[in-house]
This record gives C-alpha cells, structure tokens and sequence, in this order.
C-alpha cells in the first residue's frame, strides 16, 4: 500500500465481470475536493494490482496490458478507498492525485470547470495538514504552525472581526476577501488541534439530521 495513508476497500467478492467482457469500468473522483478525475477499466489483475500498490492500476484497452495511472509522467492517484456500486458491475475510486491527472495537463480529463464549487476547500485542508506535516521554509501556513496555538486563535479572532466590520462598512469584494481570510486561518487552527474542515462538515451534517428528523 502506497505510503499516503491507508485505503479501504468496499468491494464484495463478486463482481459482475461478466457484463463487461472481463472489464469494469471505474470512475476515479478526487478524495478531498469531489472532482472527477477520469475513467478507466479494470480486470480482475488490474483491481488487484491496485489493491496491492496501493496505487490507481488500469487495463490498458489500447496497449492490452496492466498500465499504472502516472507510471511515465509520475502524476499517480493514490488510493483512499474503492467501492462497488449496487449492481456490482462498476466501481468508484477515491483518490489523491499526485500532479494532474490528464496528459492535457488539467486536473481531471474532463476538464478543470468540472471541479464541485465548494471542493477546493477540500483541497485546502489537504494542503495544510500537509504543510503541518512537512513545514516548508518561507511558508507563512509553517509560520502559523511554528508560531502556536495561541497565534493561530489570534488571527482566527482577528479575521472574524475583519469580516464582520467588512459586513456592514464594505463591499463585497471586501467582505469575500476577509471571508476567505477568516476560512483559511480556523482551517489551519484547526488542524493544529488535529481537526480539519471536513469534521466541522460533519457537526453541521449531524446537525441538520437530527433537525430534520422530526423524532428527534
């Protein structure tokens, strides 16, 4: 398995190989931000080697042989995780791309306006929690972190005042300005707790449940 992380695998043992001739397709979507990266195939060799690489392995129809995604360019996906859909005759990978996905040189292959509106924040807090782990010189998210806890609750503090002054005394280039600002720096406050964007999302997804359950 790739060293990004783990992956999880919710493929059951059978698979209507079958209905495809020996090939499933599989669509490969962007862990953090939703983006659909691409399509390709995959036989039952091409599925294991990705399960065993930890890397996005395909069956090349073209070149008829096992082709690892980024094996020429080094622009792999690295599997998150990998499911089956209810027929059991697709599946859907998520995963990390390291570089761009299309040889076009875009992130994905059908294009960068394809990207969810929302999901470049996913893509944001990937990168802090890297730079958490990295910290890269001359790089003002390793400053934060360097900096402390107490820094990073300051600015945090300081941008919600800005946008809010923003709000009532500005336009709206201004306010989405210090918006983006305050996002950014509770993005990195997060992580420095080992938090991230993603489990604030599932508060207010909880949130919204139980207020739309009227049992609840």
């Amino acid at each position: 398995m790739n060293d990004q992380g783990s992956a999880s695998v919710d493929v059951p043992d059978r698979l209507d190989w079958d209905k495809g001739n020996g090939l499933l397709p599989a669509i490969v979507q962007h862990c953090s931000s939703g983006e659909v990266l691409m399509l390709g195939y995959m036989n039952a060799d091409a599925l294991e080697a990705t399960r065993a690489s930890g890397y996005v392995t395909f069956w090349s129809r073209g070149r008829q042989r096992l082709w690892q995604k980024g094996e020429t360019s080094g622009h792999v996906l690295a599997v998150r995780s990998i499911h089956a859909d209810c027929d059991c005759d697709a599946l859907l990978v998520l995963a990390e791309p390291h570089g761009p996905t299309c040889h076009l040189g875009t992130s994905s292959c059908f294009g960068d306006p394809v990207r969810p509106p929302l999901g470049f924040l996913g893509e944001l807090d990937a990168l802090i929690a890297r730079r958490d782990v990295e910290r890269p010189q001359a790089s003002y998210t390793t400053a934060l972190f360097e900096a402390g806890i107490r820094r990073m609750a300051q600015k945090v503090g300081e941008e919600g005042v800005e946008t809010a002054l923003a709000a009532v005394a500005q336009d709206d280039d201004a306010l989405l300005g210090e918006a983006a600002d305050l996002v950014y720096h509770l993005a990195v406050l997060l992580r420095s707790r080992g938090r991230s964007l993603a489990d604030v999302a599932g508060v207010l997804a909880r949130r919204h449940a139980t207020a739309a359950d009227p049992s609840g």
